[in-house]
């Protein structure tokens, strides 16, 4: 049997070290190995056979590379440009989310990347954008209402509607934006 593998050295010692199911990771792909055993004896009066049947299956799947994994949020740089955001997102029936932070931020740095993951599984529902709160006038940070950073919005014809403020783990809000975005869409 010929099995073609980035390692096939890895690939053999996997399939004989475990017993039931190997999953590995390469490149965004997964090779999948099931191994499943089956025992058959036979009584020929005194003599028993022992027959042992060895079964692998081997699937591999790659990535989707169709899609993107990250999405680069927009930043939004004044009022007007909120404006038409808005208004661009209205006419489209399209909800928006918008990640109020801050270039001091520590958790507002390390939420950034997830944030764009976030928006590549969304890509086609929604935009997601951004507003460093020292870079915008604070007439646009006051109609945001937004006092504590990292705060992400989701915000569906010309309004908000829900809000996360991100003081906790990064894995934890990713996980509530997740399920704001869903009660939305």
């Amino acid at each position: 049997m010929t099995i073609l593998a980035p390692n096939s050295q890895i690939l053999y010692r996997e399939i004989h070290n475990r017993e039931q199911h190997h999953q590995f990771w390469n490149c965004g792909g997964s090779l999948n190995v099931v191994k499943s055993f089956g025992f058959c004896f036979v009584d020929k009066r005194s003599d028993w056979k022992k027959t042992i049947k060895r079964d692998f299956r081997i699937h591999a799947s790659w990535a989707d590379l169709s899609r993107p994994t990250t999405v680069e949020m927009q930043p939004i740089e004044n009022s007007e440009q909120l404006d038409l955001i808005l208004a661009s997102a209205k006419g489209l029936s399209q909800p928006i989310i918008i990640d109020w932070m801050a270039a001091w931020c520590r958790k507002c740095i390390y939420l950034k990347p997830k944030l764009e993951k976030l928006a590549a599984e969304f890509d086609t529902k929604l935009k997601f954008y951004y507003v460093d709160v020292n870079k915008v006038p604070q007439t646009l940070v006051k109609r945001g209402n937004v006092s504590k950073m990292p705060t992400i919005q989701l915000w569906k014809d010309g309004e908000m509607k829900a809000e996360v403020i991100g003081g906790h783990k990064a894995w934890l809000v990713i996980e509530e934006v997740r399920e704001m975005i869903k009660n939305f869409v």
